[in-house]
């Protein structure tokens, strides 16, 4: 499954995932400063699950009804450290990964919501 990281995602977070041998695309890397749509554009064109701590997202999804069609992982650990950060969701696509295609799915801390099915 290919990621793509929006620009509100830790860098370490990012380089956590690749070394856990998963492909992350980075919009920081990519396009820096492209809108949410346009993220949201570029998931789909690779078919790729959006990773983003934007909670715009949501509203673009369920407000909006622009759907990605691999889903989207929001993460909800602000005042963490970034390595923290980076523990906690690599642990969520290690326990969830293949639950979070095609969902709506929000990592916290000590807690993931997986709203099924886009």
């Amino acid at each position: 499954m290919i990621l793509l990281a929006d620009e509100s995602v830790d860098r370490k977070v990012v380089s956590r995932l690749r070394q856990d041998g998963h492909e992350v695309l980075y919009v920081a890397e990519l396009e820096p400063g492209i809108t949410d749509a346009a993220v949201l554009e570029r998931a789909n064109e690779r078919s790729a699950l959006l990773l983003t701590a934007d909670k715009d997202f949501g509203e673009l999804v369920f407000r909006e009804g622009r759907l990605t069609t691999n889903g989207v992982v929001l993460l909800r650990l602000a005042g963490l450290s970034a390595e923290r950060k980076a523990e906690l969701v690599a642990a969520a696509f290690e326990e969830h990964g293949a639950e979070f295609k095609s969902s709506f799915s929000v990592i916290g801390p000590g807690r993931i919501r997986i709203r099924q099915r886009l």
